[in-house]
């Protein structure tokens, strides 16, 4: 039987394009609530706005429940797919952006994008470039017929690198893109949004597995997040949209030409893992879903950062919710060319 999205994630491109048309709406029509809304940070200078910050939190809370750090000890028998699919998301992934940045933001369509603008652009980029997919891998994993237990582990594995390698990654490489960024800011950002939920998750993880059982937990438990993340991602992007609208109206073509770079990256990692897999003599199931992870991005937390480091106005922040909207076309792409070449890949 032919896999299916759900109805929310089949359309979330829909969702995305309707929560720029609430958000533009929204910051036009209501500007002094817009501007209210943007005022409202966790102390003067901090760039972390208030209502953004606690719908990412609740975006991120409930991805961090289900990930199972139990799970890891399952990769010492097949680690060939995960260190395949570590090596994309660490070492190409975050560096290929930053060059795809700089080849098309700074130099291909410079007529279009002053200097200042662009260094934006590209600080967003390499941001949403250097965190990898957490949730909706799960999505691409289930339509690609792939492993859960191990996606589940590469997931699980990725999760604690970002700990200690995702604010040195941006650091490095937004300094060679000339774009300045606060250390202390960033590694705020990355305990505010990464550490405290992953620590929360887990401590009610394993809270409720050892009172409720496993069974409770993902039968009746976690499903009741499910509306609570999709109703935080939409109001964000319509905060996001809404702080961005008079850029947005001005200048909606950098939406179009940021979606190049974030597309040529996207078709370029999953292909250099998906090839790697095939060298390798990685599974299918296994070879998939790597290569899903390599090139999806997690980015509620690029948005949250990004926010955090330059305002919901910034271009960076733009960048980011363009990664969102390119996303769910692409990787379905993605998506199938994996099924479709399941058996040129067997034939390895």
């Amino acid at each position: 039987m032919k896999r299916r999205l759900a109805f929310f994630e089949r359309y979330l491109t829909l969702w995305v394009l309707l929560c720029m048309i609430v958000g533009i709406a929204l910051g036009t029509l209501l500007p002094d609530l817009t501007a209210t809304l943007s005022r409202l940070e966790f102390g003067e200078g901090s760039q972390v706005n208030i209502p953004i910050a606690v719908l990412i939190w609740l975006m991120i809370y409930p991805m961090m429940l289900k990930i199972d750090f139990g799970s890891l000890g399952g990769i010492a028998k097949r680690p060939k797919g995960l260190m395949v699919t570590l090596f994309v998301n660490w070492l190409v992934k975050p560096f290929s952006m930053a060059f795809f940045a700089w080849v098309f933001i700074g130099h291909a369509f410079s007529a279009w994008i002053d200097a200042e603008t662009a260094r934006n652009y590209t600080a967003g980029l390499i941001i949403l470039a250097a965190a990898p997919c957490t949730a909706m891998v799960f999505v691409w994993s289930y339509l690609t017929d792939g492993d859960p237990a191990y996606t589940l582990v590469q997931v699980a594995v990725n999760d604690l690198i970002m700990l200690v390698a995702f604010a040195p990654i941006v650091m490095f490489l937004c300094g060679v893109a000339n774009v300045v960024v606060p250390p202390r800011v960033l590694v705020t950002s990355v305990v505010v949004f990464i550490v405290v939920p992953l620590a929360a998750g887990w401590a009610t993880r394993k809270a409720l597995l050892r009172t409720h059982g496993r069974e409770w937990f993902e039968r009746d438990f976690l499903p009741r997040f499910h509306p609570v993340t999709v109703v935080a991602l939409l109001l964000t992007l319509v905060l996001i949209f809404a702080f961005q609208a008079e850029n947005l109206t001005s200048k909606w073509f950098a939406v179009i030409l940021l979606a190049v770079p974030i597309s040529v990256q996207v078709y370029m990692n999953s292909g250099i893992t998906y090839l790697l897999m095939r060298v390798f003599k990685v599974p299918h199931n296994v070879a998939s879903p790597g290569a899903l992870i390599g090139a999806s991005n997690f980015f509620e937390l690029a948005v949250a950062v990004a926010i955090t480091l330059f305002g919901p106005g910034s271009g960076a922040a733009l960048a980011c919710v363009v990664g969102v909207l390119v996303e769910v076309p692409v990787m379905l792409s993605v998506c199938n060319v994996c099924n479709r070449t399941r058996g040129w890949y067997a034939r390895a």
